[in-house]
């Protein structure tokens, strides 16, 4: 028995050290359709892409001379014009006040890309104001820093089925890795969670402090004096809220030994749908209209809140 552990010991380690070049097989691309948009009176913008093979180190292309446009429930049609960059598609507002609706408005996406016709449909959900965003010093200890941290304070309004996205800038820089991909279910992780209509709790309420690492791999302090934070919670429906989840899943992978126990990759669910016949066989991507609410601060370590309840 001993022998055996020794035997599969050695194969391992010689496994985790060979590399490997796999011919991979060219398949034909796929439509990419990017619409997660809000109703900030501020252009908007729908990217149309198509897939590209792994290994291609080159941009997306953007795919042009599509027609596309938003109807809301109230017969309002939104046309969204090509944009100076090939593939975005961009819906500008024609005053400062105008946006695409509020909370609970119904919203169909159609897009005609050459003799295929894509739609699908999404309702804006509501989204609560952010109370504060406040920093807390925390001294270290043997694997963690002396550090400030920063969270920000706001309520699930009552009724259970809202879902959100907050994002998070520090310095003004988006926080965009997969690990800090940051969602909620009224005021917790999942539905069910018996959370509905409270204070978000306090993991997602620090999901907003970036973990980063120096050259040694050690632990770096998230926010230091003069630094800001810019926080946003964004509505995003139901089924947002299960595709971000896999992206989470198919994304923020660690790599090494433990990929041969993960989930296999594979393409996220999306809610396109072809609906016209001809030439695109699919499309992928996903339609979010999300009303936003979003506050900032910049860390004054003179200027730190007392304990809150």
């Amino acid at each position: 028995m001993k022998r055996i552990f020794i035997i599969a010991l050695s194969i391992i380690g010689f496994a985790c050290e060979d590399q490997i070049f796999p011919e991979l097989n060219t398949n034909d691309p796929y439509l990419v359709v990017d619409a997660w948009i809000t109703n900030e009176s501020e252009p908007q913008t729908i990217t149309i892409t198509r897939t590209q093979d792994y290994f291609d180190v080159n941009a997306p292309q953007g795919v042009t001379g599509a027609e596309v446009t938003i109807t809301d429930d109230n017969g309002r049609v939104f046309q969204f014009l090509p944009g100076s960059i090939a593939g975005q598609y961009i819906w500008s507002p024609p005053d400062s006040t105008d946006r695409l609706g509020d909370p609970g408005t119904a919203f169909s996406l159609s897009i005609s890309v050459g003799q295929t016709m894509i739609a699908s449909n999404t309702v804006m959900g509501r989204v609560p104001e952010i109370d504060s965003v406040a920093f807390r010093f925390e001294p270290g200890d043997a694997f963690f820093p002396d550090a400030y941290f920063a969270d920000f304070w706001a309520r699930d309004p009552v009724g259970p089925g809202d879902a959100y996205w907050i994002k998070a800038w520090k310095n003004g820089e988006y926080l965009s890795k997969p690990g800090e991909i940051s969602l909620a279910y009224d005021a917790g992780f999942t539905q069910g969670g018996n959370v509905d209509g409270l204070i978000f709790i306090q993991p997602i309420r620090d999901s907003i402090n970036p973990f980063d690492q120096d050259e040694n791999d050690e632990f770096l302090p998230p926010y230091e004096p003069g630094d800001s934070v810019y926080v946003e919670i964004h509505s995003i429906s139901e089924d947002a809220f299960q595709f971000l989840n896999e992206v989470i899943i198919q994304t923020d992978r660690e790599g090494g030994f433990g990929e041969l126990f993960a989930e296999p990759l594979a393409n996220v669910d999306s809610n396109m749908e072809i609906v016209g016949n001809t030439g695109e066989a699919v499309v992928i991507g996903f339609f979010n209209v999300a009303a936003v609410t979003g506050k900032g601060r910049r860390l004054d370590p003179n200027n730190l809140p007392g304990e809150r309840e």
